[in-house]
Parts: structure tokens; C-alpha cells; sequence
């Protein structure tokens, strides 16, 4: 399909950041935009599952909830667990204070993709595919303008670009913006630097606490770290890929791989992924009759899939090369999935650049000088959050991968047991399990950005931090440029 020679705004990217910018655009005003994505629809893998309350409440202000809300998992809670006990419930019933969504979404991200694709195609957008950038230059008669061209030559004038494509961002590259660990390269003592994930139905079917909807469980064992999401019968349409829907339960599991493993097959097999559970998940889904009296198996080995991760942040989020160019998602920042916290800031990020950049541009459509304060401080202050987050998976890394092994032969204890401990009493009180929830629900912090009226507006910037509240902001002429944090992707 052809694309348009000329477009105010060009997104590059429809995964969840990119889809949620164009709902946002449409909200704040702006239509005259293109959509573009390098691959097929329904191609790009399956990861994150988790939209934590602040990122509902970010859609729900621009209408574009009403879809996930229907089709989700409402969470009821996060549980840190050994192979057989529940160590902490990071339970979201404190949220009922502060939040008419007091809970987590949980839901494949393929299936919300396909949800906010199929909301902005109700609002008349269709995602033009495949088109892959490979080039960008500033316009030769128009300063303000940058040409981008396309792996089938065809090239698109536009005036702002944002690149949501994704970890190998095409658009940071040749922005010629660097992208690294803010602390250096740790790949070789990062616990998840390998992992994989695979969406499984058992026989026969397992059964205990672990088990039940509305939980994520986290098993930390021998120093690694095993996801599991009971899914139900709730999205077997959209994961079964040969077309032949299960109808049993669906388990999503991911397990980080020890470097001393090796690298793990691009596509484990049904055997890799049992081996896994056997050493490493809670003992509800283990084929070991020493661990489960009643053993289960992997039945049908629905998806799998292996990746890497690290931690990396752009040098930058907003340049220009001619148009105002912008990052968001895992083009501007990555990190582990640990604390889910991903594609949760990647479509806050989206959300709010939308409305800053309409904002812009009513501004310079009455003076065509304006300058870009606005968009530099908005992305500075979302900078400053992806850092934050990067710190705080960092810390929950070096949590999980403590080891039950002895601190020494004189003191019989372990580093792994005292935090299980510690956990365990802390879990006891209300008071913990309200800042938990708080955090990792996105409304603990948020900055806000203050515009006045236009074209004043972005002389007028305001940068409040430190506000809390779950349902204010982003109204009343406020543009929220952040939700979170006390507390946390793929």
C-alpha cells in the first residue's frame, strides 16, 4: 500500500506504545498522522501481561480502556513464592481507597495490541504495513521538516517523528542517539539476561493456591526466578497460533536460564519447557512425584519463545534532525520484566507525549517560531523516570537471585532465607502491603506538567513532583507527564 508524501506526525512502531500514541493523538486533536510498522500483523512476540492500575486510568482518560477492561484478567495480586509456600501477597485490595481501578490487568500483549489496533481502526486509522525505515534527513527546503524513507523507496515528509520501534529502534540510530546500561554492561551477573517464556496446558490439570486466576506468581528457588500466570480459558483464541484453539486452561511460564545452561534453543521444545518446571516452578506444575502427589505434565506446547534483556536508556528522548523527534517505549529505554513495569511506562510515555506534542503543535500553528521548551523538559522528566525504574529492577534482581546456600560454616543461616523472612513478617501488615500496592500500581509519584494558555503555554512549564493522588491530573489544561512511583516491562 502506498504511503502519503506528506504527514504532520509519523509514528513508527505499532506495538503498544505506538498503537497508544495514535488513540492519543486522536484524543487530543490531532488526525493528520501515519502509523507504519515493520512487520505483519500479529508477528510481534508476546511478552508483557501485565497493565498495572496508573496505565487503565492513562487509558481510560483518553477512551481507550473500555476494550482491555472487558477482555483482561482483573489481578487480584502479585505473589512472591517458594516451590511450595507463599512468602509475600502483594495484594491490590489497599487501591479501593484511591482507585475506582484497584487492581492489575492481566493479559497477553499480543491480545492488547489487538485491542487498541482494533480501537483505532474503529476511529478510521488503519497501521500501514509492512514499511521499514531505513533512512532520515532533513528536508532540503523545509528546516523544520524531515524526509524518511522506506526499505521500498517510497518517503514520507513530516514535521514530528516518534519512534516506538522497539529495543533495535531504527529512528534512535539513525538519530545518531546512544543507547546503553546508565551503571555499564552487567550481562554476566544479571539474572534474567536470558530467559524463556511459553504459554503451556497441562494434564492433567493442576490444582492448588498457585493455580487460580487473578494471581502472578513469582517462585524464586536456587538463586533464579520462575513466572507463572494461569490464564484460563480466557485468551486461548488469540495464543493458539495453528488455529485450533485449545480448550483447556493456558499457563503463561518464564523462567530466566542460568548462564551455566548455555543459551537456550530459539524455539524450546515441549522438553526444554518440562525441564524448566521441574527444576525451577512452584511444585503444583512439576512432573515430580517427590514434589507433587499429584504430578502434571506439559500437555500441549501452545508458544514459546526465548529473549535476552539488560538494561539500556537513550542518550536522549527529544532531538531534532529537521522534525522534533522523539522515544518512547523500549526504543528509549529497556530493562528486566521484573516488577512488570515495562510496557506499563511505555504506554504513560505515549499517552502524555501525544498531548504534548498536539499541544505543540496548536502552538506553533499561531507562531511557526515556537520553541521546543516544552518538549525538552517533558523529555528530561521522563528521562529521570526511566532511570528510576531501571533502579528499582536492579534491586529486585539482586533480591531474587540471593541463594538459600550457607553464609558460612559458623553461621547456619542464608542470605535468601532471611530475606523469605523478612518478607513473610512484613506481608503481616497493612500498612506494607498499602505502600506495595501503591507502588507498584503507578499512582505512587506523579509529576505533572503545567500548561497554561496557548501560545503562552510553553513558556509556562510547571514540573511538580512528589504529588500523589490516583485519579487527578492530566485534566483542566494539566498535562500529567508522569504516573508513579514508590515503588515497577516484555
Amino acid at each position: 500500500m502506498s504511503l502519503p508524501e506528506n504527514t504532520t506526525v509519523l509514528i513508527v512502531g505499532a506495538g503498544p506504545a505506538g498503537l497508544t500514541t495514535a488513540l492519543s493523538l486522536i484524543h487530543y486533536g490531532c488526525h493528520d498522522f501515519v502509523i507504519v510498522d515493520a512487520v505483519g500483523e500479529g508477528l510481534n512476540a508476546s511478552r508483557a501481561i501485565t497493565i498495572h492500575c496508573a496505565t487503565v486510568e492513562a487509558l481510560a482518560s483518553i477512551d481507550a480502556a473500555d476494550g482491555l477492561l472487558s477482555r483482561a484478567i482483573k489481578g487480584k495480586s502479585i505473589r512472591i513464592t517458594s516451590r511450595t509456600l507463599q512468602i509475600f501477597d502483594a495484594t491490590f485490595d489497599p487501591l479501593k481507597k484511591h482507585s475506582v481501578h484497584p487492581y492489575a490487568l492481566y493479559i497477553p500483549q499480543n491480545v492488547t495490541e489487538f485491542v487498541l489496533g482494533q480501537k483505532l481502526q474503529s476511529l478510521g486509522v488503519q497501521v500501514q504495513r509492512p514499511h521499514r525505515v531505513v533512512g532520515m534527513k532533513q528536508n532540503e527546503k523545509d528546516s523544520r521538516i524531515t524526509d524518511v524513507s522506506f526499505e521500498d523507496g517510497q518517503v514520507i515528509r513530516a514535521r514530528y517523528i516518534i519512534g516506538a520501534d522497539g529495543a533495535r529502534s531504527i529512528i534512535r540510530t539513525v538519530a545518531g542517539i546512544g543507547f546503553s546500561d546508565p551503571e555499564g554492561p552487567d550481562l554476566t551477573n544479571n539474572l534474567l539476561a536470558q530467559m524463556v517464556s511459553a504459554d503451556v496446558t497441562f494434564e492433567p490439570e493442576p490444582v492448588g493456591p498457585f493455580t487460580l486466576e487473578g494471581h502472578l506468581n513469582a517462585t524464586v528457588f536456587s538463586g533464579n526466578i520462575f513466572f507463572l500466570a494461569p490464564f484460563g480459558n480466557h485468551f486461548n483464541t488469540e495464543l493458539t497460533r495453528d488455529g485450533k484453539p485449545t480448550t483447556k486452561s493456558i499457563f503463561r511460564v518464564a523462567c530466566a536460564i542460568p548462564a551455566k545452561n548455555g543459551e537456550p534453543p530459539h524455539t524450546p521444545p515441549k522438553e526444554y519447557i518440562q525441564n524448566l518446571i521441574d527444576s525451577y516452578g512452584p511444585a503444583c506444575i512439576t512432573s515430580d512425584p517427590s514434589l507433587n502427589p499429584r504430578p502434571v505434565k506439559v500437555d500441549q506446547l501452545v508458544w514459546s519463545t526465548r529473549f535476552r534483556t539488560h538494561s539500556a536508556i537513550a542518550d536522549r528522548t527529544f532531538t531534532r534532525l529537521g522534525a522534533a523527534i522523539f522515544l518512547v517505549g523500549d526504543a528509549a529505554h529497556i530493562h528486566s520484566p521484573a516488577g512488570g513495569q515495562g510496557m506499563n511506562l511505555a504506554i504513560r510515555d505515549a499517552i502524555f507525549l501525544a498531548e504534548a506534542v498536539t499541544k505543540h503543535i496548536q502552538a506553533s500553528a499561531e507562531d511557526p517560531d515556537v520553541d521546543d521548551t516544552i518538549l525538552q523538559e517533558f523529555a528530561e522528566a521522563r528521562h529521570a523516570r526511566a532511570l528510576e525504574i531501571i533502579g528499582f529492577t536492579k534491586t529486585l534482581l539482586k533480591l531474587a537471585s540471593l541463594t538459600y546456600d550457607s553464609y558460612a560454616w559458623w553461621m547456619p543461616f542464608s542470605w535468601a532465607s532471611i530475606r523469605d523472612l523478612v518478607l513473610r513478617i512484613l506481608g503481616g501488615y497493612d500498612f506494607v502491603q498499602s505502600k506495595v500496592a501503591w507502588g507498584l500500581s503507578g499512582l505512587g509519584r506523579r509529576i505533572y506538567v503545567k500548561v497554561s494558555n496557548i501560545p503562552e503555554w510553553y513558556l509556562n512549564v510547571l514540573l511538580i513532583k512528589g504529588r500523589e493522588g490516583g485519579r487527578k491530573g492530566g485534566r483542566g489544561g494539566r498535562l500529567q507527564a508522569d504516573s508513579h512511583e514508590d515503588s515497577e516491562r516484555n
